[in-house]
This record gives structure tokens, sequence and C-alpha cells, in this order.
């Protein structure tokens, strides 16, 4: 290989180089795109560091993320049952968090802007989670928050793992 040649490969490399930093941003989006499965939803506690299953060992629900920018969640905890009495259906709140709207991606965090919500609260609010996907795997971050489910333990923040779905 000539010197010029050497200096030619080089720049070409360059320059391809220098076009994947962009690519990562839209492979992040692409990466999302499609329904996940939820795996298991854990929260820890800011103030001890203690880590729990909230949702039990084996919770249910999906997230699906749509090609059109819309978001759509529904998580529910282990082996709920039907509620037969006003305190009982009050009570299955605890142990779900849904909510769909619109959202966008900036690097490792997504943001919805809610539209509707299991909580009226979030109405209207943008929420917004750092990601990573992983293989087959999608873990998801919340910020550190007092969270309407588990307001009992303080500042807390959900690790929340999905797995693609078919």
């Amino acid at each position: 290989m000539t010197t010029n040649q050497s200096k030619l490969l080089r720049c070409l490399l360059m320059a391809c180089l220098s076009f994947t930093a962009p690519l990562s941003f839209a492979n992040d989006k692409d990466a999302l795109l499609g329904t996940w499965a939820l795996v298991s939803y854990e929260v820890e506690a800011q103030a001890t560091g203690q880590k729990g299953p909230v949702m039990g060992d084996k919770p249910t629900g999906y997230a699906a993320f749509l090609p059109n920018g819309r978001v759509f969640f529904i998580l529910t905890g282990e082996a709920r049952k039907p509620a037969k009495s006003d305190k009982e259906r009050a009570e299955l709140l605890s142990t779900l968090v849904s909510y769909a709207g619109t959202y966008r991606i900036e690097g490792d965090k997504w943001t919805t802007k809610v539209e509707v919500a299991w909580n009226p609260e979030w109405v209207g609010t943008e929420q917004t989670r750092t990601f990573k996907v992983e293989g087959q795997r999608l873990q998801v971050l919340t910020p550190w928050r007092l969270m309407p489910n588990w307001a009992d333990k303080g500042i807390t923040r959900s690790i929340v793992t999905f797995e693609r779905s078919q």
C-alpha cells in the first residue's frame, strides 16, 4: 500500500467514524420500538438504599413504543384479585401503573408527555426515564421522587426491566 493509499484509507475511516455518533441517536429510538413485556419492578428507597419488588416477584404488563411517537404502559402487580369492596378496589391502585402519551428520545432518556394515566396528577406532565437496551432486555430507571403508589417509602426510584415481546 502506498503512502497516498494509506492516507486515503485513514481519511475514509475517520469520515466513517464521524458519522456514527449521530446514528446512535436514531438507533436508540429504533432499539425502543416495539412491545416489551414486564419482567421485574423494583423500588429503591433513597434514604436507606433498600430495594424490593413492590409489584411482587412476577409482575405482569407491557410497554409499547410505536413508530408514530406514541407509547403505552400498563404494569400490574403479581396475583391481583378481583375486588369485592370499595376498599379493595382502592388497594388495587397500589399495584397498577398505567399511562400513555407521546414520547421523544434524547440520548439515553425518553420523555413521555402524558395524555392519560391511572393517576390524574400525571396527566399533562412530562415523565422522563433513563433507559438502556442490551440485547432483548430494556432496563428503565425513574428519577428520584415521591411516587404515589409507595409514598410510605419516601423518596424512591423505580428500576423496571422488560424483555422484548413477540
